[in-house]
């Protein structure tokens, strides 16, 4: 009898122990990542999603696969409440093709008669060559790494607002400038956000989504795009686009002369072009694996629904796994110090890359 109420003591004692123990580490979350829980019943619905995330992290590692979960701002999140922070509308305007790109390959080549007075004669050829993307990279480098070259601002926080498609846009236009001026220079997502609209002239959606090709078309018709200093970002906490200003000073030569879209579903296509510089894509980041990625190479379930623009800027191998180098929006706290590393190979839904990172690629020329 004292040996079954002893039994019946330690159970309790443990199962105690292990309560507590997890209502501290979410305490410690709640804290570490500043949670503002409304009140009780929104923190039992937090704790609750927190919980099963919790669950899901310890039983994906404990796999030992090539990249790590862990907790992070979204931990506290459902499926519905996660994908609020995703913002690219695939489904806004079809993404040209053939005809487009013959289109567009027009305009860049009258840009260049337009700029011939104004260039050398190799500038002018350079341009043309552009223009018909037959600057093509002879031999890829086995690595790039366009951060360490200096070309990549600080990640930034698209915070609550559906805009990460403007952040992959400036991004894209920072590291174009950068390898054009050999200055580094982080440009406004607000100006984007508040005025690439129908209201503006422009075709994409503020908080509710947008097209990064489609940003390239308004920069381009805007002359450029301001600082981030002179037209910071606010959208994250307002969650709402706001109201286009029109006074900050658009930075010279960050106009766009056209724009390149990278030949779909091919790695070598890809690397050709992060060697010339960084490029935007979409991804489809809705699944708890992307949600809650803590490092290594990411190659978990994804798949090709594309739903967030990002920047990658480069690639490489680590641990026998290769890997793209993707930049993203929502701060240093996800990720890995706010990046991660997209799995590298044609075996990624069937050589559309992993999270259909190969389908819609872009880059500006400025």
């Amino acid at each position: 009898m004292v040996s079954a109420i002893f039994l019946v003591t330690a159970l309790v004692s443990v199962c105690s122990v292990a309560s507590y123990s997890v209502n501290d580490r979410f305490a410690e979350w709640i804290k570490i990542f500043d949670i503002k829980l409304e009140n009780e019943a929104h923190r039992d619905h937090v704790f609750s999603n927190w919980l099963e995330n919790d669950k899901y992290i310890q039983d994906v590692n404990s796999q030992n696969k090539t990249y790590v979960l862990d907790h992070n701002q979204f931990s506290g999140m459902n499926y519905d409440e996660f994908s609020s922070y995703l913002g690219y509308s695939n489904g806004l305007f079809s993404r040209r093709e053939n005809i487009k790109n013959k289109i567009d390959e027009v305009k860049c080549l009258t840009q260049c008669v337009k700029d011939y007075d104004k260039t050398h004669k190799l500038q002018t050829i350079s341009c043309v060559k552009e223009c018909l993307d037959e600057n093509k990279v002879e031999s890829l480098a086995t690595s790039i790494n366009w951060v360490e070259k200096g070309a990549v601002t600080p990640v930034k926080n698209q915070g609550q607002c559906g805009s990460c498609w403007s952040f992959s846009t400036t991004g894209a236009l920072e590291g174009a400038y950068y390898v054009a001026h050999g200055k580094l220079d982080s440009f406004s997502e607000q100006q984007l956000v508040s005025c690439d609209n129908r209201k503006n002239g422009g075709r994409d959606m503020g908080c509710n989504g947008g097209l990064m090709d489609n940003a390239f078309n308004w920069i381009e018709k805007n002359g450029g795009l301001c600082l981030e200093d002179d037209y910071p970002y606010t959208s994250g906490t307002t969650k709402s686009a706001g109201t286009c200003e029109t006074s900050c000073p658009v930075v010279s030569d960050s106009d766009i002369k056209s724009y390149v879209d990278v030949k779909a579903n091919s790695d070598d296509d890809m690397m050709a072009a992060l060697n010339k510089q960084p490029v935007s894509i979409a991804i489809q980041a809705d699944q708890k694996d992307f949600q809650l990625y803590k490092s290594g190479v990411f190659t978990g379930s994804c798949g090709t629904k594309l739903d967030h623009g990002v920047l990658v800027v480069g690639y490489g191998s680590e641990g026998g796994s290769d890997y793209y180098l993707v930049k993203n929006s929502w701060g240093t706290t996800w990720g890995d110090k706010g990046y991660i590393k997209l799995g590298r190979g044609s075996e990624f839904n069937n050589g559309a890359g992993q999270c259909g990172m190969l389908m819609q690629g872009s880059y500006p020329i400025v």
